[in-house]
């Protein structure tokens, strides 16, 4: 089979690579390039960057396979970075992870992919694809290794894209990953982990999204309580997000957290953490992988990457719609992030929390 690999530069796309071509498979690396490099810069993270790209093309030689690198800069831009900078202006808190892999690395490269002939794309997510549905439906899975398990950053993949999606590494831990790209001599094998936003490494979201805001956004406003009392004041609500305690700019007796944003006053409020609890939300966006049920389905829901999944009922409201009601109220349910639906290692759905 003929198979395009989208390769980082890291070890696990890496070691996707590798291994399809060890199963015989005819590999065609393929490499995004996101940002302009004309002017020089070396670094955009430890992700994406102009010496992972030269990283990727190692490692091509190395497994003897074609590499590519595709210029994704203005999709990138349009589809990431400007969802980033409007969903902070418009008090949500992104997750460019999800918009990158579902808008780009799966509908971007599998168009891609059919111009060489491909009959999927592979990447070195953590997550694995199984046909065992109904109806011989797809299903996604979470990956073996529960700490690097990635499937929540996958949630929007629909049936027609998980029918060419290939997760060579889904089905192995990551310390089997390093040692399989060793024993194979992968340039890459001691390559450390992007732990970031790709476009932003040095952390500071804020000032990137103040520096893409239009001059009209981004102008300060009041901090203040659930009953209205104002606090302090803020330099622009994208400085903020749901849950945050440090960096407030206020005092206060007892610590105080932010409960929501309200872009429309530019507004932050703030409470104690006993407020931050909500047992219900609402999704949009909502992507039903096998098809939204027709009742209330049980589920374990994740709404941050790091989130214990919650025990919930999730009810279908509409075309691309949700409601989940939580069994126990969860702490700091955040607009903007996702809200993945689980069956045992089975991800049901997920949708963008609005509320």
């Amino acid at each position: 089979m003929r198979i395009v690999v989208a390769m980082s530069g890291g070890v696990d796309s890496s070691v996707a690579a590798a291994l399809l071509v060890e199963q015989g498979h005819d590999v065609i690396g393929l490499s995004m390039q996101l940002y302009d490099v004309s002017d020089g810069e070396k670094t955009f993270g430890s992700c994406c960057s102009i010496d992972d790209l030269h990283d990727a093309r190692r490692v091509a030689a190395a497994i003897s396979i074609p590499h590519y690198i595709l210029n994704f800069e203005r999709q990138f831009n349009e589809q990431v970075v400007s969802n980033f900078v409007g969903e902070y202006a418009a008090g949500r808190t992104p997750l460019p992870c999800a918009h990158c892999n579902s808008d780009l690395k799966f509908a971007t490269l599998l168009d891609r992919a059919q111009g060489l002939g491909a009959d999927a794309v592979a990447t070195g997510h953590y997550a694995r694809v199984e046909q065992t549905g109904a109806n011989g439906a797809y299903q996604l899975k979470r990956g073996t290794d529960a700490a690097k398990d990635q499937s929540y950053f996958l949630f929007a993949l629909t049936q027609p894209q998980l029918a060419r999606a290939v997760f060579p590494v889904g089905d192995r831990g990551k310390q089997d990953v390093r040692e399989y790209a060793q024993r194979r001599g992968l340039p890459v094998a001691a390559k450390p982990d992007s732990q970031e936003i790709c476009f932003i490494p040095d952390h500071d979201y804020a000032s990137f999204v103040t520096k893409h805001l239009p001059e009209s956004a981004g102008s300060g406003g009041a901090i203040v309580t659930e009953s209205g009392d104002v606090l302090g004041h803020h330099g622009g609500i994208h400085r903020f997000t749901v849950g945050q305690r440090k960096g407030l700019g206020i005092s206060s007796p007892a610590p105080m957290y932010v409960l929501s944003l309200r872009p429309e006053r530019q507004q932050v409020v703030v409470g104690p953490k006993a407020s931050l609890e909500r047992a219900v939300l609402t999704a949009s966006g909502v992507n039903w992988i096998e098809g939204a049920p027709a009742a209330p389905v049980r589920a374990h829901v994740q709404i941050r990457h790091r989130h214990q999944p919650a025990p919930a009922a999730v009810r279908a409201t509409g075309a691309g719609h949700a409601e989940v009601v939580f069994e126990t109220a969860q702490i700091a349910v955040t607009p903007g992030q996702a809200a993945v639906f689980y069956d045992g290692d089975v991800v049901l759905g997920g949708g963008w929390i609005d509320s």
